[in-house]
C-alpha cells in the first residue's frame, strides 16, 4: 500500500476508527449539498429524529436544476420550484449556511467552494455530486458520495470507506499551444480506460501539471471520476495559496501562517510509495475529441475513429454500441463532424479562465447559422467578473445566447436539451447515452476553445487554426 503521499496523510488525521470488515470511519470536514442529493437525505433525518450534527461544516447551493433563461421565481418548472423551496426550508431549520439565487455567490457547487475559499489543502470534502472530485485540485481529499451517505454525513459527520490505492500520473514536459487541462485529461482517460482507476486516488504531478493553473487542475481533477478513480489531488503549492488567500471563507491574520504551515507539511514527499505510477509526455497531446459513448472513447482531432480490431477484446463491445449510437464509421475522421449545438459551462469548464479562452477564439467571428450555441457561467461571481472584462458582449456579438449561472445542458436536469439526434459540441464531462436531455442525443466532449471553434464553422474544428 502506498505511504507518505498527501492521501495518506489526509486519511490518517481524518480516521476515526477503524470499522469491523476493514472499513474505516472517516470525518469529513466540508459537506457539501443541493437541491437534488439532500431532499431525501433530510427526510430521513426526521424520519429517525435527528439533527444535523455540525452545521457550520455544511454549506449549500442551488444549482441541478436552476433554470439559466428565467431565474424568477416561481420557477415555471413545478418540480424544480419543489426542490429549491425544500432546500430553502431544511437550511433554515438547521441553520446551514445557503447560498441562494441572487446572493451574489450562488452557482454550481464545485466552481461556489473554491472561489469562496471554502476549500482547503488537507481537507476531506464530501458531496453528493460524483465530480466532488474537483476540490482536490487544492490537495483535498474530496468524494462524491450517495443520498444514504449525505444523510449520515448530516447526522454524524462521517462516512465509511475502504482505503484507496493511491496511483501518481506523472505528466512530464508542458502543453503547446491550443492544447488545454481538458485535452490533457481526456487523454489520460482514453490511455488508461474508465475503469482503470477503480479502488484508486489519483495523484496528478509532474512539470505539466505544476504548469497548469488552479481553474486547469479544477478540470484534471474533476474529471478524475470519469477515468474510475474515486478521487483525483494534486499536491498544493504557491499557486494554490495564493489562490485561496483573501477569499471570504480563507483564513487570515495569524490563522493564514499557522494555515499555511500546516497545509506545507501534507504534501507528498520525495520518500512517498505508491501502489502505481503511470508516465506520459503531455507536450505530444492534441486538442482531443470524444467520440463515443464514454470518455474514454476519445481521439486527438486529427485521428480517425479506430477500428474495432485496433481494441481490446474488452472495449470492442462498447465500441460497437458506440459506432451504432452515434452513427460513426471505424476509420471515420472526427475533423468536420457537423454539430448542432454548441455548450460552454459546466462544473468542467464553466469557470472565468474557461470564458476567456473561448471569448478570444469567438472576437470579431460568427456563430454558423445552423448552430444554437449558449455559454452558462459557472457561478454569479462568473458572470459578474465575465460582465465587467465585456466577454459577455463578445459572446452576444458572435451569436451565443448568455445565460444564468447553473449546471445547464451537462445533465439536462432543466429545460436545456437536445432535441432528437442532435449532436453536441460540449464543455461538459459526461457523454454517455442521453446525458444532455435527449435519448438519442450525441454528446462529443472537448475543451471550452474547441466548442468555440466548432460554433464558428458549424462542425468540428482545429482550434489552432484560430490561434496566431
Amino acid at each position: 500500500m502506498s505511504q507518505n503521499t498527501l492521501f495518506d496523510k489526509v486519511w490518517d488525521l481524518h480516521k476515526v476508527s477503524g470499522l469491523p470488515g476493514g472499513s474505516d470511519q472517516i470525518f469529513i470536514g466540508l459537506h457539501l449539498i443541493h437541491e437534488v442529493t439532500s431532499p431525501q437525505a433530510f427526510g430521513d433525518l426526521k424520519d429517525k429524529n435527528l439533527k444535523v450534527k455540525f452545521p457550520n461544516r455544511t454549506v449549500a447551493t442551488v444549482d441541478h436544476i436552476v433554470p439559466t433563461d428565467n431565474q424568477s421565481r416561481p420557477f415555471n418548472d413545478n418540480l424544480a420550484e419543489q426542490m429549491i423551496e425544500t432546500l430553502e426550508k431544511n437550511c433554515l431549520e438547521h441553520k446551514i449556511k445557503f447560498f441562494n439565487i441572487g446572493s451574489g455567490n450562488q452557482g454550481i457547487v464545485h466552481v461556489v467552494a473554491p472561489e469562496l475559499g471554502l476549500t482547503q489543502p488537507g481537507m476531506t470534502i464530501a458531496c453528493g455530486d460524483s465530480h466532488t472530485s474537483t476540490h482536490g485540485a487544492f490537495g483535498s481529499i474530496a468524494f462524491g458520495i450517495g443520498t444514504s451517505q449525505v444523510r449520515d454525513v448530516l447526522a454524524t459527520q462521517t462516512i465509511a470507506m475502504n482505503k484507496l490505492k493511491v496511483r501518481q500520473i506523472w505528466c512530464d514536459d508542458q502543453l503547446s499551444n491550443g492544447v488545454y487541462a481538458k485535452d490533457l485529461v481526456l487523454h489520460i482517460i482514453n490511455k488508461l480506460g474508465v475503469k482503470a482507476g477503480v479502488g484508486f486516488a489519483y495523484e496528478f504531478a509532474g512539470p505539466a501539471i505544476s504548469a497548469l493553473s488552479m481553474e486547469e487542475r479544477m478540470t484534471i481533477c474533476n474529471m478524475s471520476i470519469e477515468g474510475g478513480a474515486r478521487c483525483g489531488y494534486i499536491n498544493p503549492d504557491e499557486k494554490t495559496f495564493s489562490y485561496i488567500k483573501n477569499k471570504l471563507c480563507a483564513p487570515n491574520n495569524e490563522q493564514w501562517d499557522k494555515a499555511l504551515t500546516w497545509w506545507k507539511s501534507l504534501q507528498s514527499d520525495e520518500k512517498s510509495i505508491y501502489d502505481d505510477v503511470i508516465k506520459l509526455d503531455a507536450s505530444k497531446v492534441e486538442p482531443t475529441v470524444t467520440w463515443g459513448i464514454t470518455p474514454g472513447q476519445s481521439i486527438s482531432i486529427n485521428q480517425k475513429i479506430p477500428l474495432l480490431g485496433d481494441m481490446s477484446p474488452n472495449d470492442q463491445l462498447v465500441a460497437e454500441e458506440a459506432y451504432k449510437y452515434m452513427g460513426f464509421n471505424p476509420g471515420q475522421s472526427i475533423k468536420d463532424t457537423p454539430v448542432d449545438v454548441c455548450f460552454i459551462g459546466s462544473c468542467t469548464n464553466g469557470r472565468i479562465s474557461d470564458l476567456r479562452v473561448a471569448a478570444k477564439v469567438l472576437k470579431d467571428k460568427k456563430v454558423s447559422k445552423n448552430v444554437k450555441a449558449f455559454v452558462v457561467p459557472g457561478s454569479e461571481k462568473v458572470a459578474l467578473e465575465a460582465k465587467q472584462e465585456g466577454l459577455d458582449k463578445i459572446f452576444q456579438d458572435s451569436g451565443f445566447q448568455w445565460r444564468e449561472p447553473g449546471c445547464s445542458m451537462c445533465l439536462a436536469m432543466n429545460s436545456d436539451k437536445l432535441i432528437g439526434n442532435q449532436v453536441s459540441a460540449s464543455s461538459s464531462n459526461r457523454n454517455f447515452k442521453g446525458r444532455q436531455g435527449s435519448p438519442s442525443g450525441r454528446t462529443l466532449l472537448m475543451s471550452p476553445a474547441m466548442v468555440a471553434a466548432a460554433a464558428i464553422n458549424g462542425k468540428i474544428s482545429d482550434v489552432r487554426e484560430f490561434i496566431k
